[in-house]
C-alpha cells in the first residue's frame, strides 16, 4: 500500500511525540535503578550482554536481569521513534519539521547506545556513566521539541514577553544543565557506583556536594526572580504557570537534595532525585518554550478527488 494513501490525525503524531518523552523518562529512572541496585556490569559486555550471548544468563543472578531489561526498553523507544516518524510522513498535511526533528530523535538513539556501552567496556567510569546521562539531557530536550512542535504552527516564531526575558528563560535552561552536570560529579564522587568494583572520581564528595547545592540555590534565585518579572511585565498565563511550576519542582527536588544527602544516600531517595532531576529539566523547557509561539496547528487538508464526469455529457 502506498503512503499516500495511508493518512493519520495530527493528534496521532502528538501522542506518539509524548510518548517518546516519556519513555525517555522512564530510561532514565531505570537506568539509575540499574546504577542503584549494583548491576551496572550485570551485561559485563557490550553489544552483547555476555561473551557468547546477547541476553542475559542465569550465572549472572539478578543483576543480569536487570541490566538486561534496561537494555531492552531501548527497544521500545526506537519503535516509538520509528512510529512517530512513519507517522509524520503520512500525517495530513505533512510538516517537513516533523519529519526532520524525528529523524533527529531516532538519530540519538544508536549514539546513546554507544555511549552507554563504552560505560560497560571501560567498567563504569564515573566520567563515561556521567557523559551518558547528561547526552539523555539533550534526548529529552529534542523529544520534547518534537512534541512542542506537533501542538503548534509553522509560521516564523513570535516572543510572548519581553527580550530580556527571553534570554533569562534561556539563562534558565543552561543553568539548569550546569546544576545537572555537578549533580552527575556528586553521584560519580559519592558510594552509588553501579557495581562495587567501579571506581569513583576521587573528589571529596562534601565538597562536590556543596558546590552542586550552591548551583541549585543560584537556579532557583533565578527561577523566582524570572516569575517575579513576568507576573511585573504581565506575560501571558501560560508564561506565569510555566514559571510557578518551575519553581515548585526546584523547591521540591532540593529538599529531596538535602535529606537524601544528611540521611546518608538512601537509594529509593537517590532514585527519586533522579527522577526529579528529569522534571526539572522539562520544567525548564515548558517554561523556555512557553515564551514563544508559532501559531495554531494546521487544520487538516482536504482531499479532493478527480471530478467525475456523467457518460454522455460533455466537460465545461
Amino acid at each position: 500500500m502506498s503512503l499516500e494513501r495511508v493518512r493519520v490525525s495530527a493528534t496521532t503524531v502528538r501522542r506518539l511525540a509524548l510518548t517518546t518523552v516519556a519513555l525517555n523518562v522512564v530510561l532514565v529512572v531505570t537506568g539509575g535503578a540499574v546504577r542503584l541496585t549494583g548491576s551496572g556490569l550485570g551485561c559485563p559486555t557490550w553489544p552483547k550482554c555476555t561473551d557468547a550471548s546477547y541476553h542475559n544468563t542465569p550465572a549472572y543472578g539478578i543483576h543480569g536481569y536487570i541490566e538486561f531489561s534496561n537494555r531492552m526498553l531501548t527497544f521500545v523507544l526506537v519503535g516509538a521513534v520509528v512510529l512517530t516518524f512513519l507517522a509524520a510522513l503520512v500525517t495530513n498535511p505533512r510538516r517537513r519539521s516533523l519529519i526532520w526533528l524525528s529523524v533527529l530523535s531516532g538519530a540519538t538513539i544508536p549514539a546513546q547506545a554507544v555511549i552507554g556501552g563504552m560505560t560497560v567496556l571501560t567498567d563504569l567510569n564515573p566520567y563515561v556513566v556521567a557523559g551518558h546521562f547528561l547526552f539523555t539531557v539533550l534526548i529529552i530536550a529534542i523529544a520534547y521539541w518534537l512534541w512542542k512542535r506537533s501542538r503548534e504552527g509553522d509560521e516564523p516564531a513570535q516572543t510572548l514577553v519581553r527580550s530580556p526575558l527571553r534570554g533569562l528563560t534561556m539563562l534558565l535552561a543552561a543553568l539548569t544543565v550546569a546544576v545537572l552536570t555537578i549533580g552527575t560529579v556528586v553521584t560519580g564522587s559519592g558510594p552509588h557506583a553501579g557495581d562495587e568494583d567501579a571506581r569513583r572520581t576521587g573528589l571529596d564528595p562534601g565538597m562536590v556536594a556543596q558546590l552542586h547545592a550552591d548551583s541549585v540555590m543560584l537556579l532557583i534565585g533565578a527561577s523566582v526572580a524570572a516569575w517575579f518579572a513576568f507576573r511585573a511585565t504581565r506575560a501571558p498565563a501560560v508564561v506565569q504557570r510555566a514559571a510557578v511550576a518551575l519553581v515548585a519542582i526546584e523547591l521540591a527536588q532540593g529538599v529531596i537534595g538535602f535529606v537524601q544527602y544528611f540521611t546518608h544516600l538512601p537509594i529509593l531517595l537517590v532514585g527519586l532525585h533522579m527522577a526529579g532531576a528529569a522534571a526539572v529539566w522539562l520544567a525548564a523547557l515548558v517554561l523556555l518554550f512557553a515564551t514563544r509561539s508559532r501559531g495554531p496547528a494546521p487544520e487538516p487538508a482536504t482531499v479532493t478527488g478527480p471530478e467525475v464526469v456523467p457518460p454522455g455529457s460533455v466537460p465545461a
